[in-house]
């Protein structure tokens, strides 16, 4: 049987190193989908929300692969922080999740449009900060770039020096839960990378 190509619809750097560790051959054809943003959705519903719009873009474009969306996003309480906009609004998003604990949600969806095929999760993970000082934060910024991320800071660049404990996946909190990706792409009879086809 010939399985479908993947397709990771993601720009991210990061995300490309995990699905890597999974042996699959697949292409990076980042998504051109607008995130959307909404007051009255929880993290979980609107992270599943955005990697289903960011995948069904590709997958309309590629119907005959496996396409993976993906959006992470960090919440303290009701609280929502996405990518900064700026320098100075990173520095306030550690400033006001230093000492806490709060949950980073990574909505994944899977499409397979040709066949008909979807399916959409959301991972969590519980991650507690050190208590910092905004120098310490400024410190930590000039080590890493925080535009990029959700939450102004990534578990992989020198987190060490800003968290506590995590509680939960930690290739979630990177921005692809590969636990779970795993046990959903088996389902998909996605597992060894010589039956992939190359190619579109």
């Amino acid at each position: 049987m010939n399985l479908p190509t993947v397709i990771l619809a993601s720009a991210s750097p990061r995300r490309s190193e995990l699905l890597r560790q999974l042996d699959l051959e697949f292409e990076v054809i980042p998504s051109d989908a607008t995130e959307i943003h909404h007051e009255q959705l929880t993290s979980g519903e609107l992270s599943q929300i955005n990697a289903y719009r960011k995948a069904r873009a590709v997958s309309k474009r590629f119907p005959d692969a496996l396409v993976i969306g993906m959006d992470t996003l960090v919440s303290l309480g009701t609280k929502l922080f996405g990518k900064p906009a700026s320098r100075a609004d990173a520095q306030r998003m550690l400033e006001d999740l230093q000492g806490f604990t709060h949950e980073v949600v990574t909505g994944v969806c899977l499409i397979h449009l040709r066949g008909h095929r979807q399916r959409i999760f959301a991972d969590r993970t519980r991650v507690t900060f050190r208590s910092l000082s905004p120098a310490e934060i400024a410190h930590y910024h000039s080590k890493i770039n925080p535009m990029d991320k959700a939450g102004a800071y990534a578990i992989q660049d020198h987190g060490d020096e800003i968290v506590r404990k995590i509680s939960g996946s930690f290739s979630n909190v990177v921005g692809l839960p590969l636990e779970r990706l795993s046990e959903e792409l088996a389902q998909f009879e996605v597992r060894a990378p010589s039956v992939l086809a190359s190619g579109h």
